[in-house]
This record gives structure tokens, sequence and C-alpha cells, in this order.
């Protein structure tokens, strides 16, 4: 049983994202002791910024005519492919930043398009396949707040793993949880405290449910 999981956040201390994404493959992990995790962390260690570009002017060019550029973006694709094709569950961990989808996560969503299995209009090579997406954002974005409908990494998101990847989604989220460092949240802390406490429970649940789910289909 294998685990695929990206973490996206810049941060490595304190991040709420990572922590969330630890409680989720902490219940996971309980039903699959001996399981394998594939870790890709793009926040420490994003892609070269011209890999996409460079793999899409690839797929444009003869092999035998490639760059040793080109060749190299081609293999990278590939294998940021084959780590997704070899997983059973997918966890991916990716806060909203500055209103959106966090830019090295674009880019390697973008570098997988470039490869047959993940091909625009092609059947998803991971299709059916359970994950969870873990989202957290700074401020508030609920319904009926000032910042309602400012959100475009979580749908952008569903977009791609459910949509078009066809994974079968699952969204633990967690809201103000820049509360605790920005003075100007201070009277938010309490409820920022109760999303968060929420959030690591829904991240448990949805951990073991996963993780139980595949301990019943392989049986």
């Amino acid at each position: 049983m294998t685990l695929f999981r990206l973490d996206a956040s810049i941060r490595t201390e304190g991040s709420v994202s990572r922590a969330v994404a630890d409680t989720v493959q902490s219940a996971w992990r309980a039903e699959h002791p001996e399981a394998r995790i594939i870790h890709r962390d793009l926040g420490i260690d994003p892609l070269p910024a011209s890999t996409w570009a460079t793999a899409v002017g690839a797929g444009m060019t003869p092999a035998a005519d490639r760059s040793p550029a080109q060749n190299g973006a081609v293999a990278l694709a590939t294998s940021l492919a084959d780590e997704l094709v070899a997983a059973d569950a997918f966890l991916f961990a990716i806060p909203l930043y500055n209103y959106a989808i966090p830019h090295h996560v674009k880019s390697w969503v973008d570098t997988l398009i470039t490869t047959p299995a993940f091909a625009p209009g092609a059947p998803s090579a991971i299709a059916g396949r359970p994950a969870v997406l873990v989202t957290v954002r700074g401020g508030g974005y609920s319904p009926g707040t000032p910042r309602e409908g400012w959100d475009h990494n979580t749908p952008y998101l569903r977009r791609v793993l459910a949509d078009i990847w066809g994974l079968d989604l699952e969204v633990v989220e967690a809201e103000l949880t820049l509360a605790e460092v920005n003075p100007a949240m201070a009277e938010l802390r309490p409820l920022a405290a109760q999303l968060l406490s929420s959030a690591h429970t829904s991240a448990e649940e949805t951990g073991r449910k996963i993780g139980q789910r595949l301990a019943t289909s392989a049986a």
C-alpha cells in the first residue's frame, strides 16, 4: 500500500497545512503500518521555473531533435507522473496564498499535464482512487464574510483533482489560521482555535476512513 503526499507550504515550522496533513497521515498509517509514503515537498523543493515551458516545447519537437534541457524536462515530468500512478491514496496539503493556488503547485500541475498519463482529454491514470485535500486559509472566506468568493485555490484544486483526474476527493479545511499571529484578528482567536480543532478531528476521521476502505478492498 502506498500513500502519495504533497506539501506546498513555504513554512516548515508552524505550518497549519502540514500539521493537519500529519493528522491525516497518522490516521491512515494506523491502518497500514508498513505502508510506503511517497513525499514530494514543493514548498521546500519547488520545480525549476522553466520545467513546464521546456516540457511543452519538447512535446512539439521530434524526440531525436530535442535539446538536453528538453530531455531533462520530459524525464522530470515523467517521474512526477510515475509518483502519482504508483500510489493507492493521495494527501495534498495546499494552503491558500494571495487568494489563489501557490505558484509552485500550479507549475507542478502544468508539468504533469504534459505527460501522457495526465494529458488533456486522456483517461486519468489515477481515476477512482481516494484522496484528501487539506487546505487552510489565513483569513475568513466563508459565506457571509467580506472575502466570500475570494478563495481561488480550493475551487481550482477540486476541478483538477476530482473533475479532471477523477480522484475520489475529500476536503479538510481550516480558516482564520493567522489569528494567533495577527493582532488585528485577536478577537477571532477563540473561533480560530475551534475551527482548527474541528479540522484535526475531520482529518483524523478522513484518514482513518480512507485507510479502512483500502484495507477492505485489499482483503
